[in-house]
């Protein structure tokens, strides 16, 4: 399935909540979703009860379009959560935080997933000290990652290190000054703010 490149906003009201995939604007009253809460469309303000089926579909899209795969990862990293020991619902919401592009939003050097998508792609950071342009890269712990120096001297990177609030989650350390952070354990399941009740991802996968 292709990436959705429509309005993103109606992402957000199509799920009924927030899923911060505008950067700041989210954090506005423009926010569409505090504007206009419900689904788009014509037939958006009618609200109709759902199937096991279909909220099992709703909570799978909500984390997927949380996240910003397609369908064909979102079924690759369950079924890589699936074969690690533990809870499936947990390891399947840790593998989609350790992606690339999340770390980079997470410890503040982009103002969404989307656009950490993109910096990433354009190869705007390093691993390791290695230039790594896939968004989809799985990080480990002990991991470090940092802004590539040619391109810490853009406006871009410098309006960020301005606005930057210092919150990252305790999983993370972040030197502003340098642009670096580093990976200091794995994710936990409390630190993933979205409301998601991973179970029903769990039982989608599991028909």
């Amino acid at each position: 399935m292709a990436r959705y490149t429509g309005p993103v906003c109606r992402q957000c009201r199509r799920e009924g909540l927030k899923l911060y995939l505008k950067g700041d604007k989210c954090f506005t009253d423009k926010c569409p979703v505090t504007r206009r809460n419900y689904a788009p469309g014509e037939h958006g303000q009618g609200r109709k009860k759902l199937s096991n089926y279909g909220v099992q579909l709703r909570e799978k899209q909500k984390v997927r379009k949380y996240y910003g795969v397609s369908e064909k990862q979102f079924a690759k990293y369950f079924d890589m959560a699936d074969k690690m020991e533990g809870i499936a619902g947990e390891n399947f919401l840790k593998v989609l935080e350790t992606r690339l592009d999340n770390v980079v939003y997470r410890l503040g050097l982009a103002s969404s997933r989307a656009e950490a998508r993109q910096l990433v792609n354009h190869g705007h950071f390093l691993v390791n000290e290695k230039k790594v342009d896939i968004a989809s890269y799985l990080i480990n712990t002990g991991d470090e990652i940092e802004v590539k120096s040619k391109s810490t001297q853009s406006a871009k990177f410098k309006e960020l290190v301005e606005g930057h609030q210092g919150s990252v989650p305790q999983w993370l350390n972040i030197d502003t000054e340098n642009l670096k952070g580093k990976v200091v354990a794995e994710p936990s399941r409390e630190d993933i703010e979205l409301p998601i009740e991973e179970h029903l991802i769990v039982e989608w996968y599991s028909k």
